[in-house]
């Protein structure tokens, strides 16, 4: 007998349970002692890629769909009613009907399981509304410590006329096409007591005012719909957040009309995505007066003042990431935003078709900033970013670099183009307690340096602005990055 054999029975349980489920049950050929081992594995990663490898169409073949069922089958069936710890499983590439998949689903609930990771997808026409309800006992058990759902289905999770009670649940991920709440969203976090981690991604709020309140969650994560496709989808009137243990907040959606609560007194980190359209954006830089009654946007628009309050429930934050739509909307309330004196780390992002009105009182309002990262410097030029960057010439150019304690600067994304290399330059020469810049180039996508002789050029200026800056100005490009670019614009010639 070998070594690895001979190792008591839950240590190679607990080898096998590191493998996907077919892998673990090939072990069975080896010898008889490994026969029955898998069985016994607490642990079930059921992928039907993995299982069969098909080519592009071939798992709708209802052949090939019965043989995964059957694996499947067989699999639960010698597993018996023996404890399980965690069920993953990936039904994308051999559509299942739902009646196996809630099958499968409450046989692991039955036996206890406390991880359960599901990646389903029921799309075929043959399918009824009916049948892509998940199974009641979901909604109830009283193990589940994990549930991680992804789907290409919309998803309804209140299961109808019962609610739900999961009592040990403390981290749940639900990831979907679109998200439906059959109820209230005050009604829906009381379900999980002890939950700690929450993320929803596409969501359609069908309430108005809507409550965000738990004493025990500490990551949020929330991806609302907003505008699909230049489609609106219906935004909540009001938002509330009652988290006062939350340290990470992740929160994308349309911007809300009110923030009436906002209680995140221990948030250690933040993102603040809003979605809004190029029309809402137009909107925001133009004066008030352009504003007419009956514009549904600009209607919009007066109402994003309050975003201030949510802003003001956050100041404790130490790490802040805002996007270049947050920019804009932040932009209409320069003057009231609240400073944030613990803030070290701000992550800013350029667009080209958004503008970077509202950094200048940003970076005022962060009295103790140490490290900065701008995620693409082009943006769109306005009259108001003037005094951080070096688009407009003004009498002022600069004033809110000179007062920044910051001392380290990271800029990603960087194309290689002029108008780049000169907003450095600015800002080697305005920050004042500079000690670091880190560029790092866009690897993907359209830059500067496919054009011959370019990066070279790029190149020796960094070297440049780092032999005469009195920081160190570091351009980070890896050996793989720099034979590429010298390559292709050397082809070019």
């Amino acid at each position: 007998m070998d070594r690895v054999s001979s190792l008591p029975e839950t240590v190679l349980c607990h080898i096998l349970s590191f493998l996907f489920t077919k892998d673990a049950a090939l072990s069975s050929v080896l010898s008889k002692r490994w026969l029955n081992l898998w069985k016994l594995v607490p642990n079930l990663d059921i992928d039907d890629s993995i299982f069969l490898h098909p080519e592009k169409g071939k798992g709708k073949r209802s052949e090939i769909r019965q043989s995964f069922v059957d694996f499947v089958e067989r699999v639960l069936a010698f597993q018996g009613d023996s404890p399980i710890e965690k069920f993953s499983l990936k039904s994308t590439t051999i559509p299942v009907h739902p009646d196996c998949l809630n099958r499968w689903i409450c046989n692991v609930l039955q036996r206890g399981v406390s991880d359960l990771d599901l990646f389903i997808d029921c799309t075929d026409d043959d399918f009824n509304e009916e049948g892509k309800d998940l199974p009641k006992e979901l909604f109830l058990s009283k193990t589940l410590v994990k549930l991680r759902l992804r789907s290409e289905i919309c998803v309804d999770w209140y299961y109808r006329g019962r609610g739900a009670s999961l009592p040990m649940l403390k981290s749940l991920d639900i990831d979907s096409s679109l998200i439906f709440f059959n109820g209230e969203m005050k009604d829906f976090l009381p379900s999980f007591p002890v939950l700690e981690e929450l993320s929803m991604t596409n969501m359609e709020w069908r309430e108005m005012d809507i409550t965000m309140s738990s004493a025990s969650l500490r990551r949020l994560s929330l991806h609302g719909t907003g505008c699909e496709g230049g489609k609106r989808f219906q935004s909540p009137k009001s938002v509330s957040f009652d988290t006062p243990r939350l340290f990470l907040l992740n929160y994308s959606d349309a911007v809300a009309e009110d923030y009436p609560l906002v209680n995140m007194e221990n948030l250690f980190q933040a993102r603040i995505n809003y979605i809004v359209t190029d029309k809402v954006i137009k909107q925001v830089r133009a004066p008030n007066d352009d504003w007419s009654d009956d514009d549904d946007e600009g209607n919009v628009v007066l109402r994003f003042g309050n975003v201030v309050k949510l802003m003001y429930g956050i100041q404790n934050v130490q790490n802040l990431y805002f996007t270049a739509n947050t920019l804009e909307v932040l932009s209409l309330c320069c003057e009231s935003m609240p400073v944030f004196y613990n803030v070290k780390f701000l992550e800013l992002e350029g667009d080209e078709g958004r503008g970077w009105q509202a950094i200048p009182d940003l970076l005022r309002n962060c009295p103790n900033l140490e490290y900065l990262v701008i995620e693409g410097l082009l943006h769109y030029v306005t009259d108001k970013c003037g005094d951080f960057c070096d688009c407009i010439a003004r009498a002022d150019k600069g004033r809110s670099l000179t007062s920044c304690p910051v001392t380290t600067l990271e800029i990603r994304g960087f194309k290689g183009t002029m108008r780049e290399i000169n907003m450095i330059r600015h800002f080697l020469r305005y920050f004042r307690c500079l000690e670091e810049v880190w560029i790092l180039p866009k690897e993907d996508g359209h830059t500067n340096f496919e054009n011959p002789g370019v990066f070279e050029l790029v190149e020796k200026i960094l070297n440049l602005y780092d032999e005469l800056s009195s920081c160190d100005v570091v351009f980070v490009v890896d050996n793989h990055m720099r034979r590429k670019w010298i390559e292709q614009s050397s082809l070019q010639v």
